[in-house]
């Protein structure tokens, strides 16, 4: 469903997306439909000197935009390093422990060290307050105010930096926690803030107290970095709206971001998922496997029926000892593999690739930044997939001998050559980077098979043809400049705001209108939020969705939901609808079985100018001759050794071109592998469609 209304004029509209080893930007001017790309090295102990270094690179003045987006992967590593805020949790009196209890969740029955999740509050910095609400959000007790401003008051000499409060049953009411919130703030002006209602509406204490707490955690490093971020982009000149994108794949103003952190968890690799679906969309493909590898991690995510498939929660740092984080996020799992990834030999003679990341600095060995242990980056340059000469457009050069002496150093304990080493390297890498596209296809019911795979991130198709191998995936794509998507991406964000009521319902006693009136209430909601907006879109469009499950069950499943299905009280559609989707996600249903309604859940988004399809000119079958750069000894195993191999500029590359493997087709930030029996087609977009051999 959806309505116009006014577009602000176009302009120059900037997006930059920072990871783990480089930091991208994409811009996108409105005017005459030019993009423009840049990419520099990731300033880890000062970011914003990474993002002015793009800016540089671009030939792009922030006076000059109107539009500033961004995504930042400071929110997920500050919970991953644990390097927040001191945090002080206010929860209701008697449920002190319910952070640390949890679920009590153990996996691994027979693991005799298995250890459960580490809060990120301790013990001593969890305060109970007195009040309680029953759960239809009637008082039970009422708010002791006075102990709150007393146990507050406390709080100063504890060197706390934040607080993170949690009143049970707030997402039926939230005068309590709206009042204990104003009383910290009156009593400790300038300290972070986060009450749980602010951030889900949802039922489930323990998640909701763990996603508050992982709010104010981060809050004070996220908040102090985009407000010093903006400070930045004022001095400079800009004088035009900024926004962040959310693990939605959405965009909200910064101010919204200052205060609910956690919603830019997976900013970054959400907005590769909206790039992903873009192309998907130019192309007429429904379905589609989004695969992002960078300098230190590889992600993927899911297109199913032109949409990305989302979740209302994550775990984060994995299953057994995750902290669960509840707001909407693009369904995205994520592996410690990437370019960066470290080689090492552990205890026992074994071989780890990864976790750890050289990252930046000192970056694989041959950045020549002082790094000394293997990488992933090192392996392909040793194998010939990467040029010491043209690495970055030959804005950087490679240090080949730094990748010899790195390699040697595990290659010699191991009785391995250099090359064999590197291979080795390669052939675990792709084994770890499948089980992030095994996460979010073949765990949730799909067959990884069917799907193309649309690979980015500038390591992404240097290993997209031994992936798609590793999976048994037919088709990939790799889109124009993948080594700049996720940035490239953010240029194809909405405005979107997400709701979720709890709405405890048996489907078929439910009322239908009090179930529009708790959507209208949400539309409301949006509808303001987006009208508040400094940027207008052209478009609002709403999405209605129910968590569903079989009356009896503990969890649900969300279910799309039309408005007209909505409308005309068909209890039987939604059942019906409900019943497929429990089957593609579990391998079975039970249509004779009663449903209960859970949640409801509305998307509210406002629909941006999109970048036009980038259209490339015809060519013949055989690309020109100036396509071809050289010739080029590069490792294949299947071949069992090196074999002379063409390398092509992607930029001379022309619209029905077509070119067996093995080949190279190298462009600015990325450089993509055919393998022998892979067959590559150019389309009308540029986009390089690759057929997989045996």
């Amino acid at each position: 469903m959806s309505d116009t209304s006014s577009t602000k004029p176009g302009g120059l509209r900037v997006a930059v997306d920072i990871g783990g080893t480089f930091t991208d930007l994409a811009a996108f001017d409105e005017r005459t439909g030019e993009l423009h790309f840049g990419k520099a090295l990731s300033t880890h102990g000062h970011l914003v000197d990474g993002i002015q270094d793009t800016l540089n690179g671009a030939n792009i003045e922030a006076k000059d935009a109107y539009l500033f987006l961004h995504g930042s992967t400071i929110a997920i590593n500050t919970l991953l390093e644990r390097s927040g805020a001191e945090t002080a949790l206010l929860i209701t009196e008697g449920f002190r422990d319910i952070y640390e209890i949890g679920r009590v969740n153990r996996p691994d029955a027979y693991n005799l060290f298995f250890s459960k999740h580490e809060p990120l509050i301790r013990r001593s910095l969890r305060f109970e307050v007195p009040e309680r609400l029953r759960a239809d959000g009637e008082v039970h007790k009422a708010l002791d105010q006075d102990a709150v401003r007393s146990l507050v008051r406390g709080l100063k000499d504890r060197g706390v930096e934040s607080v993170a409060i949690l009143l049970l049953h707030s997402y039926r009411n939230a005068a309590h926690e709206t009042r204990v919130k104003e009383i910290v703030l009156e009593e400790m002006p300038g300290v972070f803030v986060s009450a749980s209602h602010e951030l889900s509406q949802e039922y489930r204490e323990f998640e909701r107290v763990s996603t508050v707490a992982a709010n104010a955690y981060v809050g004070p490093r996220v908040s102090a970095y985009l407000g010093e971020l903006e400070g930045h982009l004022t001095n400079a000149g800009f004088r035009g709206s900024f926004y962040a994108v959310q693990s939605t794949g959405g965009l909200f103003p910064i101010a919204h971001a200052r205060r609910d952190c956690v919603r830019m968890l997976e900013s970054g690799p959400a907005a590769g998922v909206i790039g992903a679906q873009a192309i998907c969309a130019q192309m007429g493909l429904g379905d589609a496997i989004a695969f992002d590898m960078g300098g230190t991690t590889a992600k993927a995510g899911v297109i199913s029926k032109g949409e990305p498939l989302t979740t209302g929660s994550a775990l984060i740092g994995g299953y057994e000892k995750a902290l669960p984080i509840q707001i909407p996020m693009i369904d995205i799992f994520e592996v410690g593999t990437g370019g960066g990834s470290i080689a090492r030999i552990g205890e026992g003679q074994s071989f780890r690739v990864g976790p750890q990341s050289a990252g930046s600095m000192p970056g694989p060995a041959c950045y020549g930044r002082g790094g000394a242990e293997p990488t992933v980056t090192d392996a392909n340059l040793l194998l010939g997939r990467l040029d010491e000469k043209n690495f970055l457009g030959g804005e950087m050069a490679l240090d080949k001998e730094a990748s010899l002496r790195a390699m040697a150093s595990v290659a010699g304990p191991l009785g391995l050559d250099e090359v064999s080493m590197a291979d080795g390297i390669l052939r675990i890498a792709v084994t770890s980077m499948s089980h992030a596209v095994k996460a979010v296809t073949t765990e949730r019911g799909l067959d990884a098979g069917a799907f193309t795979m649309v690979v980015y991130g500038g390591a992404g198709p240097l290993h997209a043809s031994a992936i798609a191998r590793e999976l048994g995936i037919r088709r990939v794509l790799i889109p124009f400049s993948p080594g700049h998507f996720s940035a490239f991406g953010m240029l194809f964000s909405d405005l979107r705001y997400d709701y979720v009521r709890s709405c405890f319902r048996r489907l078929d006693e439910a009322s239908f209108d009090e179930l529009e009136a708790m959507y209208g209430d949400m539309e409301k909601e949006g509808r303001t939020a987006i009208a508040d907006s400094a940027v207008k879109p052209s478009e609002i469009r709403l999405a209605y969705a129910a968590d569903m499950r079989y009356v009896g069950q503990e969890h649900a499943v969300s279910v799309d939901l039309p408005l007209e299905m909505i409308r005309a009280k068909d209890r039987a559609a939604i059942k019906a609808e409900f019943d497929k989707v429990h089957a593609v996600r579990y391998g079975t249903s039970a249509p004779g079985e009663p449903a209960d309604l859970v949640s409801l859940r509305m998307t509210v988004s406002g629909l941006m100018q999109k970048p036009s399809p980038r259209q490339v000119p015809e060519g013949a079958k055989a690309p020109d001759a100036e396509a071809v750069l050289r010739t080029k000894d590069v490792y294949f195993r299947d071949s069992k050794g090196f074999v002379a191999t063409p390398v092509y500029a992607r930029t001379k590359l022309r619209r029905g071109n077509e070119i067996a493997g093995p080949a190279l087709i190298e462009e600015h930030a990325s450089t993509t592998v055919l393998q022998p029996g892979d067959a590559l087609t150019v389309d009308a977009f540029g986009n390089l469609l690759v057929s997989i051999g045996a």
